[in-house]
């Protein structure tokens, strides 16, 4: 069931190591990185909705999240088999777009398919059994690139050419993705949708949400995009900052646009497409998800600073270089290779003593510790000067991975209903995608007028978010041993 996620891993940790790398091969300077990685994000807030919604509403001979799985990974290797070939910035931007909207195709569905297959005692092991393939796979990936070095392959080449060794870890990624999914497309079955509502411990049909009150939300989402968008003009800030402006702008319309719609065809209240339904869940989602939200924020925000900024901070701090087509950069490159594999490994190993932290803190308190020992670790690259040194603050980075892989859905899952369980979790996947939109607009900004262009400061910045994020898991409330089946 969780294996599949480890050829999924395996294409995104060869995306989060190496593609910041491929950018400034390709001629991108530490400024446009961050807007270059913005489509990332962007997709995500499109795809995880309608894939959760659709999958909600799918049956086919394979089910109704595997035909997910399956178009999802044959997409996803042409993009990776694609991406070190890619000759230009433009192109290389283009097949991050097509590689993050693949990857959330077949991945999304993956976390409803446990939920789905689970009963509530047996999630946050199902749960973490995916953060230990995720990690299993992302081990190898990461330093796929050092692995291939040492084995002979080249790891220059001339000005604008993606080395030997990138090319062929990606080619080995795509495979890898095939293979894995389809694995577990043809050894699992699922449970048909009568059969899921019959699990169900509430029997009562599901209430439509009230929609019609929602222009009031809309003016307000609508105002702060506009005031926003007037801020960036007014202080001259970087122009991908209007991307955050126009996405607040944008979905305040939408909420007012369908309200509108509402009071001119009463009919659509009762017929409700994706977007309806996406807009009254969102409207409507649990307490528990609306606090778990704000720890996903600072969580993902400090991840995203970690993926771009890594490659050269390392570069910088560590190896004195900032040339990005140098033998030292591609040394130091391969170094951030192994670095992520070893905090990859560490979350594969963490996915044993979580559940004994679990057990003996409780969720919140267990979330907490291991956020916190991932802070230490992120704020460890402004005092840690040999390379090798980073090796122990990547411990604590691992941990912190693990624990946002899991928890957070093993905390959300029990509040969820069953027959709803892709489209929140698409919904809740906006709590990723929010901070990496976040992080994409404005480290370009604080690189450029508050770290004076040193790249590590971004890394700290992280830090001190997953410190807030572990302090916000202290306000999630959780279902009461009475409430559980």
């Amino acid at each position: 069931m969780c294996f599949g996620f480890l050829g999924i891993q395996f294409g995104f940790a060869l995306q989060t190591a190496d593609v910041s790398r491929i950018f400034q091969t390709l001629g991108a300077s530490l400024e446009q990185i961050p807007a270059l990685w913005v489509a990332a994000p962007i997709t995500g807030l499109i795809v995880q909705p309608i894939i959760g919604y659709c999958s909600d509403h799918t049956w086919t001979r394979l089910g109704r999240r595997r035909p997910y799985f399956l178009a999802g990974a044959l997409l996803a290797t042409v993009a990776l088999v694609w991406m070190p070939n890619a000759g230009t910035l433009w192109m290389a931007a283009i097949l991050l777009w097509m590689m993050d909207a693949t990857f959330n195709v077949a991945m999304e569905p993956f976390r409803a398919f446990v939920a789905d297959q689970l009963p509530e005692r047996q999630r946050p092991q199902g749960y973490l059994l995916q953060s230990f393939f995720i990690g299993m796979g992302a081990v190898i990936a990461s330093m796929l690139p050092w692995i291939l070095t040492h084995l002979g392959v080249s790891n220059v080449a001339p000005p604008g050419v993606i080395p030997d060794t990138v090319k062929y870890a990606f080619y080995v990624g795509g495979l890898t993705l095939l293979g894995a999914v389809t694995w577990t497309v043809i050894s699992t079955r699922e449970y048909p949708p009568e059969q899921l509502r019959a699990f169900e411990t509430a029997s009562a049909p599901l209430a439509l949400p009230d929609l019609h009150g929602l222009w009031r939300n809309g003016a307000a989402w609508l105002m702060a995009g506009l005031a926003m968008m007037a801020l960036i003009e007014r202080f001259d800030l970087r122009p991908e900052m209007y991307l955050l402006a126009a996405s607040l702008a944008l979905y305040g319309l939408l909420l007012i646009g369908y309200n509108l719609a509402l009071q001119l065809r009463p009919l659509l209240d009762q017929r409700r497409g994706l977007i309806g339904h996406v807009l009254g869940d969102l409207h409507t989602m649990p307490t528990a998800m609306r606090q778990l939200a704000w720890v996903q924020l600072f969580s993902w925000f400090a991840l995203f600073s970690m993926w771009i900024y890594a490659t050269s901070a390392v570069a910088q701090e560590q190896f004195g270089v900032t040339d990005a087509h140098s033998a030292q950069y591609n040394e130091a490159a391969n170094w951030v290779g192994v670095l992520f594999g070893v905090y990859n490994a560490c979350a594969a190993g963490a996915a044993f003593v979580i559940p004994w932290m679990v057990r003996r803190w409780g969720l919140r308190a267990s979330h907490l510790i291991n956020l916190w020992l991932g802070g230490l670790g992120l704020l460890a690259f402004l005092i840690v000067r040999d390379p090798h040194g980073l090796l122990l603050p990547m411990v604590g980075v691992g941990f912190a991975w693990a624990s946002i892989l899991s928890l957070p859905y093993a905390m959300l899952s029990d509040n969820l209903p069953a027959a709803k369980m892709g489209v929140y979790m698409g919904i809740f996947n906006f709590s990723i995608v929010i901070p990496q939109l976040l992080a994409a607009s404005v480290l370009g900004e604080l690189l450029k007028r508050c770290f004076h262009g040193q790249p590590v400061w971004a890394l700290a910045t992280g830090g001190v978010s997953l410190f807030i994020a572990g302090l916000c898991t202290l306000r999630v409330r959780l279902p009461e041993d009475g409430d559980r089946s």
